[in-house]
């Protein structure tokens, strides 16, 4: 379970989601990337592997570009509904500021291009193999984010989120570009103003 985050936040002043245990799930694994207006902007990637969301804070957010290495640092797991969670973390808070969900979707470890998708024990077996050996393969079926990505550990400790060269990799634009939640439609600057993801 998420024992590091219940530690860090007051569930009677955040509308953050407890944790609890969660129910087994079925089908591929889930991901999500959560844009967070914190003390600084970023990026929450997160995958899910036994039970909860596994998790990076990904200052300068995801690129496209296979050129391109985004710092990742590995934060506390989070409960599986973090993965719709979209709003206002108070001032003072652990995490105080907006949140929406900048892109969702399934995934699977990629191994070489052989994906698994419909093998979920197997998936998830793999995933712990990976984290352990800090290097993940994972391929993204999302909203905003498709096609094979790693995280891979460094020295230091910190991961770097890399696209791996595919169809979907590109130079062109900046998928950062479009701001907007994929569940309300809303950005950072709506939530800002007032605007509420339940309208």
């Amino acid at each position: 379970m998420a024992k590091k985050y219940e530690e860090k936040r007051d569930f009677s002043r955040t509308p953050e989601p407890p944790p609890r245990q969660p129910a087994e799930g079925g089908g591929p694994l889930t991901f999500v990337v959560q844009k967070h207006s914190a003390r600084r902007l970023h990026y929450d990637f997160r995958l899910e592997v036994d039970g909860v969301l596994k998790s990076w804070a990904v200052p300068a957010g995801p690129s496209a570009d296979s050129r391109v290495r985004r710092l990742a640092v590995m934060v506390e797991d989070h409960p599986l509904d973090y993965d719709s969670f979209e709003g206002v973390i108070p001032e003072g808070e652990y995490g105080g500021g907006q949140v929406i969900v900048w892109d969702r979707g399934t995934y699977s470890p990629d191994e070489g291009g052989r994906l698994f998708f419909d093998d979920r024990e197997h998936a998830q077996e793999m995933m712990r193999g990976g984290l352990a050996q800090g290097k993940i393969s994972v391929y993204l079926r999302g909203e905003k984010l498709k096609g094979s990505w790693t995280l891979v550990k460094t020295k230091r400790g910190d991961w770097l989120l890399i696209k791996h060269r595919d169809e979907y990799a590109q130079s062109e634009y900046d998928i950062l570009d479009d701001g907007k939640s994929v569940i309300s439609g809303l950005s950072i600057e709506d939530l800002k103003v007032g605007k509420t993801p339940d309208g």
